[in-house]
């Protein structure tokens, strides 16, 4: 099946971990993908990949919590490929793991400018390309921990939830353009970004298993759980959902 044949699809931060897969999925179900990162190389990587799947795409360097790239690299996109019609708002970071009286400013301001900053400047510069296409849709990647608490990460959690109430009121404001806006919200996925806070803690298969326990459906998920959800959004199979939270975690908030 082509779900979103010759739409144009940009999904940020989309070198690794769940973009990654977003990447291949969209571009496997006939979207052309632009590629955006700060990793160039695996960017670069993923659209040789896409490529010699017989898939369109294409790479940007993209820091998102800088404008100015934001609004190159997407006038750039839309003149190349004709327009913008699908914005995976991806990029993220993990941050500082620290109580909140012990989190410094800058630590607090780096992460926002990724998380929060970030999909701010991206559906900004992304809508008026939609407008022009009479309709769009944006997937916003929220987590399941800015739904709920869990005692760590307060920067992360902040970023999340305020990543939730963006996407629900701009779905009411752009509704009328026919812009849809949805989040979806992952339990924890093994992406490097989960091994990476694993190596950290010590011992990968421990921390693994941790992880795995914590999950009602007894294991953590795979990008791909998540890749096929923000393809169904991304779809207009999904034409008439906006302002929705996809919860995608094995049953973990459902306690």
């Amino acid at each position: 099946m082509k779900r979103v044949q010759n739409k144009v699809a940009i999904v940020t931060g989309g070198a690794l971990g769940i973009g990654r897969s977003a990447c291949l999925l969209l571009a496997r179900e006939g979207a052309i993908v632009a590629v955006t990162d700060v990793l160039d190389e695996a960017g670069r990587n993923l659209v040789a990949e896409i490529e010699a799947a017989g898939g369109r795409a294409a790479y940007w360097h993209v820091d998102v919590s800088k404008e100015a790239e934001v609004r190159s690299a997407f006038g750039e996109i839309a003149a190349r490929f004709g327009g913008i019609d699908v914005l995976v708002n991806n990029a993220g970071i993990a941050g500082v793991n620290k109580p909140t009286h012990e989190v410094t400013e800058a630590e607090w301001d780096h992460l926002m400018a990724v998380n929060v900053k970030g999909v701010f400047f991206c559906t900004k510069h992304a809508i008026p390309w939609m407008k022009q296409r009479g309709g769009g849709s944006i997937v916003n990647l929220s987590s399941i921990y800015g739904i709920i608490g869990a005692a760590d990460l307060p920067p992360y959690h902040a970023s999340k939830g305020a990543v939730r109430l963006m996407s629900k009121n701009d779905a009411l404001v752009y509704a009328p353009d026919r812009i849809r806006v949805n989040s979806v919200h992952p339990g924890f996925i093994w992406t490097p970004l989960v091994e990476t806070f694993a190596k950290e803690q010590g011992s990968v298969d421990e921390v693994r298993e941790a992880l795995d326990a914590r999950h009602p459906l007894g294991h953590v998920g795979e990008p791909d759980d998540i890749g096929w959800a923000i393809v169904y959004l991304a779809s207009d199979e999904s034409k008439f959902v906006t302002g929705s939270e996809m919860v995608i975690d094995g049953g973990y908030t459902a306690r």
